[in-house]
């Protein structure tokens, strides 16, 4: 074990240690962290009998897990027999991953200690990581590179504030991303960064954002009818969805919704929360305004909703099919954008057909959100009453709305194409290809 490893094992033993308490007490009251723990803490995950090609996928969570569908069918396309393992840190990531991918191997990717790192790799034994976003953990990273185990970052990005606090610690950040074979970056701003980390040039990569080709297209399939009458809406209602929200947005758009009702008396109002352990509160929150309501996780949903002169809220209490709720929308709010969550992500019902609204709080989506405010394909608000004015005019002017819509499809059909580049690095890198041809591009 090299000096660096261990001390880093002392540093998340210690962390460990000090977060105890908070995660027993989020095991108790919220059913959090229980699940993996052999996998987490000593990397015995299942251990990989085929001799097959196997690529390594790692997503974080939901929003990660559900970026790599496009990517593991551009795989699966290209190389018919490829295995691929995905393995993520939470337990509603593995959930959705297990869902969603039901013919790949979901675990939960180990804890970053030298011990359980090294026995994950050895029973997987991937030709090919792809570690998505930004996962560097320096002991996973240094295995991998030991066991001769190539990695690939992608759809790979890294925050003004991020930058900031890895500058600080630029003598630990540079031999782990000098051990990547392609770093695969979304824009050039975030190569740049990555080189001033210590990244190669040569190994760092403009691919584009996989996002973009992850959205389905515009409302009004046969599938989106359906999921409209599972929830009763009917035909000709026009429905105000609020998606991925957080503390206390729901109860803006409440107050929000209970206005535009007097105004327009058949609106319908979706929300969303972005974590599973919220669904109850909000359910809560809604009952106390005395609103009916209907949750989508309900098998009788839709004879629920059929009452007449009720418009129950819809509480869409499911995960990993957000985007079939901003299919139903005609209007959207995305949420994290009025807290200081960063904001969610702006694509999905921007290419459903909704005209998106959102709060001033987008850094984790900031190079999206420029993209469609210079395309003039989305509203920015401020505050509550900003919100109440946006959604109302585009409700009275729906050709307003509608040109929005098209210029968002627009935005998006530009800058689509990443996976393509992306999934060809990665089978480059794993035949052995030391400077696949996007690399060399880009050097």
């Amino acid at each position: 074990m090299s000096l660096a490893g261990w001390l880093l094992n002392v540093v998340y033993l210690c962390l460990l240690a000090v977060a105890s308490p908070l995660l027993v007490y989020r095991s108790l009251v919220y059913g959090k962290y229980r699940d993996g723990w052999p996998e987490k803490l000593l990397g015995r995950v299942p251990r990989r009998e085929s001799r097959g090609r196997c690529v390594w996928l790692h997503a974080v969570s939901v929003g990660e897990v559900l970026l790599l569908r496009t990517v593991i069918d551009e795989l699966r396309r290209a190389h018919r027999e490829l295995e691929v393992w995905i393995s993520t840190t939470t337990h509603t990531g593995h959930a959705v991953a297990a869902e969603q991918f039901p013919d790949c191997r979901v675990v939960y990717f180990p804890l970053d200690f030298t011990w359980s790192v090294r026995a994950a790799l050895q029973r997987v034994r991937p030709d090919v990581v792809g570690l998505a976003e930004l996962e560097l953990w320096p002991n996973f990273i240094r295995a991998a590179a030991k066991e001769g185990i190539p990695l690939v970052l992608i759809n790979g990005r890294i925050s003004e504030g991020s930058f900031r606090g890895y500058r600080r610690i630029r003598f630990l950040m540079r031999p782990t991303l000098q051990r990547f074979s392609v770093l695969a970056v979304q824009t050039e701003e975030y190569r740049e960064r990555l080189i001033q980390l210590g990244a190669s040039g040569r190994r760092t990569v403009v691919t584009g954002s996989i996002k973009f080709d992850g959205c389905r297209g515009a409302a009004g399939t046969p599938g989106d009818a359906s999921v409209r009458l599972e929830v009763g809406i009917a035909p000709g209602e026009r429905v105000f969805v609020a998606g991925s929200t957080h503390a206390p947005e729901e109860e803006i758009v409440l107050d929000c919704y209970g206005r535009l009702r007097e105004e327009f008396g058949g609106l319908r109002l979706v929300i969303a929360p972005r974590h599973r352990e919220r669904f109850d509160e909000v359910a809560a929150i809604i009952a106390r305004r005395g609103l009916s309501m209907v949750r989508r996780s309900h098998p009788a949903a839709g004879e629920l909703a059929a009452v007449p002169g009720d418009c129950p809220v819809i509480l869409w209490d499911t995960l990993g099919e957000l985007q079939l709720g901003w299919g139903l929308a005609d209007v959207a709010f995305v949420g994290g954008s009025l807290s200081q969550r960063g904001g969610q992500n702006v694509l999905e019902p921007c290419s459903m057909g909704a005209a998106v609204v959102t709060g001033p709080n987008t850094s984790n989506f900031r190079e999206t959100v420029d993209l469609l405010v210079e395309g003039d394909a989305i509203r920015i608000v401020e505050c509550a009453d900003g919100m109440l004015q946006s959604v109302r005019r585009l409700l009275i002017q729906p050709e307003e709305a509608a040109g929005m819509v098209s210029r968002a499809q627009e935005v998006v059909r530009l800058h689509q194409g990443a996976t393509l580049r992306t999934v060809e690095l990665l089978l480059d890198v794993m035949r052995g290809e030391a400077f696949p041809a996007g690399v060399r591009a880009a050097a």
